[in-house]
């Protein structure tokens, strides 16, 4: 279907692309793997005309092309999915879909709205989301919006689809109908690059995977006759050990104690304790509330009913500034739109939460910028240009550290991380871990959002499952299995006894 060869980019005299070689056969789901930053993304930018490579060939179905931009490869059957969404919040889901390509009396600019309304129905249907096509988009979850991503490229008739990071945001059941509809796809003949740093989606659906390190070009297996392990050194060129690390915290006395939380609407009765030194995890299918119970821990959303106390004393969260105040810190879970200002650099996204410790009088000290910086860098291993490079010109794992950074830097008594490992390779993922089982270590209560089962057993001293905004289950270690987890996220025996 594609072959790219010889392919070569780079951007200010740094080389971000050497030679590469990639091809996809027709009906085949090619993944495309290698540590955040390596050159995924940007190979795809080449591939579908976002970036002009600066040598190299490109051939599709047999035929050297040389695409201006995304319109050009999508009249070439070639549809792109991106990891950052592109939903225009403010349009309908229907008028979403159909952007670009809108269903009109003749040449005039007037909308055939009920066709457009019937057949994006239609098209979800199909993908197993029944929602009112007439909602705004911004009404949507992250997961919701993203399947009205893939949605769209699937309803283009494509040829190829490139899916980068398209289940970041989506439950165990969403991505079970996705890879339904992708193997439907593919046995009409339909070809996927699968971008995805979750090793268990790759050796799940995909046939062969192209591994690229720092831009090179390391080689491609086909799924059948490799193992995790060794994609993994392929990856990052070493061993990674263990892909959880030992957990060796003593876990303390009780910090957080929540009573009757209800939010209505989103969730009721949600009572739970957190301790010092614990990784407390919420597991659920999306909707569940889990979320929203940690926005409301955090003062971002109101509570209808119920208490919160801290070291045993009842506090009121009106709001963030107030949480913060009080110790707490939030790793959102959409890091574009709420956990980063990506117009602004890394030294100022990291400021934003640290302002009181590198400004004095209301005026940021540079020395104390820099040092900032350099300490929270290096912490996390973000790879970056320097402090005043553009957040939105970073990784997306990268990206997700900095999201990470700017909370570690008020060290925090209480740490909300929401799908913390988003978007996140699996070299970076274990960094995260061993910084998330430091804090532990050091006393800080940690309540972690995630919709990766083998995440949530290989990092939480203790998981409570939710359902339809209730806890249906509060399950120990020696509880935790992935069958058990995903029986009380559906619904199954929810009167519990918690």
């Amino acid at each position: 279907m594609i072959e790219m060869t010889g392919i070569s980019k780079a951007f200010n005299g740094n080389t971000v692309l050497s030679n590469i070689e990639f091809e996809v056969k027709k009906g085949e789901i090619h993944a495309l793997m290698g540590e955040n930053g390596a050159g995924k993304s940007t190979l795809m930018k080449i591939l579908t005309g976002i970036y002009t490579r600066d040598s190299g060939d490109i051939k599709v179905k047999g035929q050297i092309v040389d695409f201006k931009n995304p319109k050009e490869a999508e009249q070439h059957g070639i549809a792109v999915i991106h990891q950052e969404l592109n939903i225009l919040p403010d349009l309908t889901v229907a008028e979403n879909l159909f952007l670009g390509n809108e269903r009109t009396f003749g040449k005039s600019p007037v909308l055939k709205t009920k066709e457009m309304n019937k057949q994006a129905k239609e098209i979800l249907l199909s993908l197993g989301l029944d929602i009112d096509v007439k909602m705004v988009a911004r009404s949507l979850s992250v997961g919701k919006q993203q399947i009205i991503e893939i949605a769209k490229a699937i309803s283009s008739n494509a040829e190829l689809i490139v899916m980068d990071e398209p289940t970041a945001a989506l439950t165990d059941r969403e991505i079970e109908t996705l890879f339904v509809t992708i193997r439907a796809l593919q046995a009409k003949g339909v070809s996927f690059v699968y971008i995805s740093h979750r090793m268990e989606e790759i050796f799940a659906i995909c046939d062969r995977i192209t591994i690229l390190r720092d831009g090179q070009y390391v080689g491609v297996k086909k799924v059948k006759d490799t193992t995790f392990d060794e994609i993994v050194q392929m990856m990052v060129g070493r061993e990674l050990g263990n892909r959880f690390p030992e957990r060796s915290v003593k876990i303390g006395e009780v910090k957080l104690v929540a009573k009757s939380l209800t939010r209505n609407g989103y969730f009721e009765d949600v009572s739970f304790e957190l301790r010092k030194g614990e990784v407390l995890g919420i597991a659920g299918l999306m909707g569940a509330g889990r979320t929203e119970v940690a926005q409301a821990l955090f003062g971002y959303k109101k509570l209808n009913k119920g208490e919160v106390f801290l070291d045993g004393k009842l506090v009121e969260i009106q709001n963030p500034s107030k949480a913060i105040k009080l110790g707490f810190g939030f790793v959102t879970e959409d890091r574009k739109s709420e956990g980063l200002i990506v117009d602004f650099s890394v030294k100022d996204n990291l400021g934003i939460t640290n302002f009181d410790k590198i400004s004095r009088n209301g005026v940021v000290g540079a020395k104390k910028e820099q040092e900032l910086y350099d300490s929270m860098v290096k912490r996390l291993g973000v790879r970056t240009s320097g402090p005043n490079q553009f957040v939105k010109s970073l990784s997306g794992g990268n990206q997700q550290k900095i999201v990470i950074a700017k909370w570690l830097g008020i060290e925090p008594d209480i740490l909300i991380l929401d799908e913390p490992t988003r978007g996140v390779d699996v070299g970076a993922k274990k960094e995260i871990y061993s910084i998330i089982n430091a804090l532990a270590e050091k006393g800080v209560a940690i309540l972690m959002i995630s919709s990766e089962l083998p995440e949530v057993i290989g990092m939480v001293d203790r998981v409570l499952v939710m359902h339809e905004g209730k806890i249906t289950a509060d399950l120990t270690k020696d509880e935790m299995t992935q069958e058990k987890i995903m029986h009380y996220a559906t619904g199954g025996d929810k009167v519990a006894q918690i």
